[in-house]
């Protein structure tokens, strides 16, 4: 589905099911130098399961127009701007690493848009080495293999849809390079800069009202779940429930472990929505 939204074209994945204003919303926001593709079982379950899916291209990202957002609050207006767009006042909004600092300054600044929040390889501060942003900034193709090699735990995992030719390694790089292809001059390097540049972290997390789930990978080299302690921490002490699941994986929660993202997401997306209902 092509929206549009403040004048400029934006992809969203609804997992080929037209909106119904009857059924709850949930949002899935990517990461760097990725597109709405990384949640294709996620998204899919959910849309088949009572939800209306919302899988975004970010701005400048595969098919949304960009130019790209160059920080993690304009992102989040944007996507503010999206759910006015598709008439959906609140929602249920998962992101994965850059995704999951847009669904929390989203859920700061637009506290009665998020139902419950699921922040997914996250990590505050999202720091980017020096020496990365200037490989993204000039040399993208050598940065573009040293993340995809970082994001995995393993050589060769086996997914749970196993196929001749399936290689998760594989697959992300040649995503990542189609993105790069498609998307905005120096998009890696603008979605990196944005990561490092944010400061905002806990001082938006005080600002959440809905509950927040957690998921980080045990193996996980590029957001291991340590740096995640200081957001939980932030996000208990403004009395916001939180909780952490981790799962054996590395960065690529996604398709290391589709199975048991899937389950953590949708069930603690029911759990609420649920209460909701009763509320």
């Amino acid at each position: 589905m092509i929206v549009d939204v403040a004048g400029r074209p934006a992809y969203v994945y609804t997992a080929a099911h037209a909106i119904d204003a009857a059924l709850p919303f949930a949002v899935f926001v990517h990461g760097a130098q990725h597109d709405h593709s990384v949640w294709g079982l996620q998204s899919r379950y959910f849309a088949n399961h009572g939800y209306n899916v919302l899988a975004v291209d970010l701005p400048g990202h595969s098919r949304s127009a960009g130019p790209a957002l160059t920080s993690i609050g304009a992102l989040a207006d944007w996507l503010a701007a999206l759910l006015d767009a598709l008439q959906a006042p609140r929602a249920f909004v998962a992101g994965h690493s850059m995704g999951s600092l847009v669904a929390l300054e989203f859920a700061a600044r637009h506290p009665e848009r998020a139902q419950a929040l699921a922040l997914l390889a996250t990590a505050f501060p999202m720091t980017v080495s020096p020496a990365l942003l200037e490989a993204a900034r000039e040399r993208e193709p050598e940065a573009i293999a040293l993340v995809n090699a970082w994001s995995h735990s393993t050589l060769a995992a086996k997914p749970s849809s196993p196929g001749p030719g399936f290689w998760l390694r594989g697959v992300n790089q040649r995503l990542m390079e189609r993105v790069a292809a498609r998307g905005a001059p120096q998009l890696f390097h603008a979605d990196f800069a944005a990561c490092n540049a944010y400061a905002d972290g806990l001082a938006s997390a005080a600002r959440v009202r809905c509950p927040v789930r957690l998921i980080v990978g045990k193996r996980d080299a590029m957001t291991p779940p340590r740096a995640a302690r200081a957001l939980a921490d932030a996000l208990a002490q403004a009395g916001t429930r939180v909780e952490t699941i981790t799962l054996d994986a590395g960065h690529a929660l996604m398709t290391e472990q589709p199975d048991a993202t899937l389950d953590a997401l949708y069930a603690f997306a029911m759990q609420h929505a649920r209460r909701q209902e009763n509320d």
